[in-house]
């Protein structure tokens, strides 16, 4: 309760600027809005994307945390990577190789990232486009860009194979996690040089990659090629508000006053704006920690950490609501598995971290992990209660629910069901994961 009152006393001190008012409906979206690939440069892609060739101890693919079927995420607030064996709320600790902590935040989903508007990635915008770096995309220390990609995207795809709870291992277990290990990324014999031989040496890659115009594999040619799939395969533009902007009577009449509401009273579109309801921007939302967190404290601060500024402290990447009703769990961490929770969560966000309710969050029990440390430390929860910028809205539970109803018609129920679908095997032969049915 001290805590708790402590919370309102700071939400009662905040000095927060009045909102902008919220923007007018987006244009319809159309071809020329996303980078646009050869048919079998998508096909390749795909292959890699399911394939767990790319992973150190080559056991985990990028569809293991990203799958189709469970809306290009895995359902969970947090991932188990290294170490996990199955899909999602299936997924489970192999005791063999028991993973040594949670991935630090919350699988994102994959939908509409082939958009060109799309120039920053990740949770804390730390790969991003900058005409000031290398190849125009600023990457983290020690990772710069080799070669010229397309798109931040292409550059984000070759990240989660050097994480060591991600996709690489830990030391010890194969050469890729030697070399990220020893941080040697770059060159010759280093983790992406590894990486890009491995793929090299299978027949099949080889022949295809020379096809599309890369007779030398290397690791820029990967991240592109997954690029050209997940940008085709997970584009979610056929929604009703889709097929309302392009002129059709395609929303009813709940939809429409949730829209009205979206785009007015509610102040949803001050952030959710633009053709993806996104204005890929970082805000302090005031979420709750949970997990291993970004440094030794189990903290997480966000675009803070990248870009080492006091003002960015907490703030974290505006996601996009496209097919948001299958994207779940939401925020960072996932720290909220139900939609309508994270909608009451912003209405007054310091109330929201106050009383946040630890069963919200969906996680995997057979990891032997503490994942509250920060939200049991009252000066960390603290800051970043005291870090909230977005101001609080009053609203019933009527309007609630009509702004859920908006947030169903901005689903694409055949995003990812109307392209390639699910290889029936990968190149390298390695077993591909497989979602278990409900027991």
């Amino acid at each position: 309760m001290m805590m708790k009152r402590m919370l309102d006393a700071v939400c009662a001190g905040l000095l927060c600027t009045t909102a902008a008012l919220a923007g007018p409906l987006p244009v319809a979206i159309s071809d020329t809005d996303f980078h646009q690939f050869p048919p079998d440069l998508v096909e390749l892609g795909r292959d890699l994307f399911f394939d767990p060739v790319l992973s150190g101890n080559k056991n985990i693919a990028c569809a293991t945390c990203h799958h189709p079927t469970l809306g290009t995420s895995d359902g969970m607030s947090l991932s188990v990577g290294e170490g996990g064996v199955g899909l999602g709320a299936s997924r489970h600790v192999d005791m063999g190789n028991a993973p040594k902590a949670r991935i630090p935040r919350n699988a994102p989903a994959l939908f509409n990232l082939g958009a060109k508007e799309y120039t920053v990635m990740f949770h804390d915008g730390r790969t991003e486009s900058d005409r000031h770096a290398m190849f125009g995309i600023r990457m983290p220390a020690g990772r710069t860009l080799e070669k010229p990609v397309v798109s931040a995207l292409a550059a984000q795809n070759i990240l989660p194979i050097l994480s060591p709870d991600e996709m690489s291992g830990h030391p010890g277990e194969n050469e890729v996690a030697d070399a990220v290990a020893a941080d040697r990324i770059m060159g010759d014999g280093g983790a992406w040089d590894i990486l890009a031989k491995r793929i090299d040496s299978i027949p099949d890659y080889r022949t295809r990659f020379a096809a599309a115009g890369s007779p030398e594999i290397h690791i820029t040619d990967i991240g592109t090629a997954l690029s050209a799939f997940i940008g085709s395969e997970f584009r979610a533009t056929q929604s009703p508000f889709d097929r309302y902007l392009a002129g059709e009577d395609a929303m009813s009449e709940e939809q429409l006053a949730g829209m009205d509401l979206f785009y007015g009273k509610a102040r949803c579109s001050t952030c959710h704006s633009g053709a993806f309801q996104t204005d890929h921007n970082f805000h302090a939302i005031g979420m709750p920690q949970l997990g291993p967190g970004k440094d030794d404290y189990a903290s997480d601060a966000g675009r803070g950490m990248v870009t080492k500024e006091a003002e960015d402290m907490y703030r974290f990447r505006t996601p996009t609501l496209r097919n948001i009703t299958m994207t779940g769990p939401y925020g960072h961490n996932g720290a909220y598995a139900n939609l309508e929770d994270i909608i009451r969560h912003h209405l007054d966000a310091v109330e929201g971290l106050a009383s946040y309710d630890r069963t919200k969050a969906v996680l995997s029990r057979d990891v032997n992990v503490d994942d509250w440390k920060v939200m049991d430390d009252f000066d960390e929860v603290m800051r970043i209660a005291e870090a909230i910028e977005i101001i609080d809205v009053s609203l019933q539970q009527a309007d609630i629910d009509k702004i859920m109803s908006f947030l169903g018609a901005l689903t694409d129920e055949g995003a990812g069901k109307r392209g390639l679908g699910v290889p029936a095997s990968v190149p390298s032969g390695l077993e591909m994961d497989v979602l278990s049915p409900p027991s």
